[in-house]
């Protein structure tokens, strides 16, 4: 996504690399910066350069919350689907069953007509040839009797249980009639915002498209420049607890020996699979940003990082919604390569992490899966870091 400016509050915001005095002093050169490029409203009424570029960037955010939106309602849509067909075929099985219980029926009505079922008991004694014609007679109706009775009772279970799975069968298809509506409105808002950026941009000036990409340009090496702080950090820390790890392997080394701990096991499985997630992220690198779009000649962010761990043989959820809760959060400064990196307070937008402060992930429109920095939009921007392995 673009440079988005929408505040987060204290409380919610995930514990990262705090350098208030130098992150001032950084941002000052792209504060003055974006001053110098912008003009204020002309007197034909245009909007200013800081103008558009807001509203460029709240359009992109729009159209990637769309877009999630849209993910959701395509996977339920799915699961919709597959769930009508199969009720579906449930009661044409039903129905045929049905009509085989009715068929019995009828052949039992067929064979009283013709033993003379109804016929009263003395004209049957009158009609029969001997004693045990009669005899004979009544003990195969008293049979059919029951057999009769295990077809009625047959029938009418079979009857209820059909109507009631073709009353499923309708719900069904009526909800999913309603999510193909969420669906088409999704799509349609997606497109929506899409073009009106596009309006917005094709209105700049050279000139004024210059300037922006200066600010983009700043913006970078404000981002790449905290990556590198937050790399340092995690060095730091990888340093001191592998000098922990080795002062407690020597002096348990007496009495427990070399054993693997739990602990290490455990990392290293997450590695291997963090690992081919990874390389498969990689191999994705120049690929288009396209919305809901899941590969594998193109991404949208939550389809490419649902892609990668699916590389590694691990299942996330479609949605930046889902992902965000299928695994551990962690601190921004305990992130490792594979964490997932979430953004914004609607959770829009997610990352893979590749260590060093450093993220792929598919940006927004118009642009292609690459390399960033996870401040990229500024640390205000980060929501949480979840491990999902």
């Amino acid at each position: 996504m673009a440079s988005h400016r929408k505040s987060r509050t204290p409380g919610t915001r995930v514990a990262g690399i705090r350098t208030p005095a130098l992150a001032t002093a950084a941002l000052t050169s792209v504060a003055l910066l974006s001053q110098t490029a912008t003009a204020a409203p002309s007197d034909d009424g245009r909007p200013s350069l800081e103008e558009v570029e807001k509203k460029v960037d709240d359009l992109y955010r729009q159209a990637e919350s769309a877009t999630e939106k849209y993910n959701a309602a395509k996977e339920k849509t799915a699961k919709q689907r597959k769930q009508v067909d199969t009720l579906l075929d449930d009661v044409a099985k039903r129905t045929q069953k049905l009509n085989e219980a009715r068929a019995e029926l009828g052949s039992f009505a067929a064979a009283q007509y013709r033993t003379g079922a109804g016929v009263p008991d003395t004209a049957t004694f009158l009609l029969a040839d001997t004693p045990q014609d009669i005899f004979d007679q009544r003990q195969v109706m008293d049979r059919m009797t029951g057999r009769q009775k295990e077809a009625v009772d047959d029938y009418v279970t079979r009857q209820s249980e059909t109507m009631k799975k073709r009353q499923e069968a309708t719900e069904s298809l009526e909800t999913l009639t309603d999510t193909q509506g969420d669906l088409k409105t999704a799509k349609a808002t997606v497109q929506k915002k899409l073009t009106d950026a596009r309006e917005l941009m094709s209105k700049l000036t050279a000139e004024e498209k210059a300037r922006l990409a200066a600010i983009e340009k700043e913006k970078q090496k404000e981002a790449a420049r905290k990556a590198a702080e937050l790399a340092e950090q995690q060095k730091a820390q990888e340093a001191a607890a592998a000098q922990q790890d080795s002062g407690t392997s020597g002096s348990a080394s007496g009495s427990a020996g070399s054993a693997t701990t739990p602990s290490t096991s455990t990392d290293s499985s997450y590695a291997a699979k963090a690992e081919k997630a990874l390389a498969f992220a990689r191999a994705q690198i120049g690929k288009p940003y396209v919305w809901g779009a899941t590969g594998p000649g193109s991404y949208d962010c939550s389809g490419l990082t649902q892609a990668a761990w699916k590389a590694a043989g691990v299942t996330v959820p479609r949605t930046t919604y889902d992902q965000v809760n299928a695994g551990t959060t962690v601190p921004v400064s305990q992130a490792r390569p594979g964490d997932l990196v979430f953004f914004y307070d609607d959770v829009t937008h997610v990352g893979i992490y590749i260590g060093n402060g450093m993220m792929i992930h598919a940006p927004k429109p118009g642009t292609y899966v690459r390399e960033e920095s996870i401040y990229y939009d500024g640390e205000s921007s980060i929501h949480s870091v979840v491990r999902p392995a």
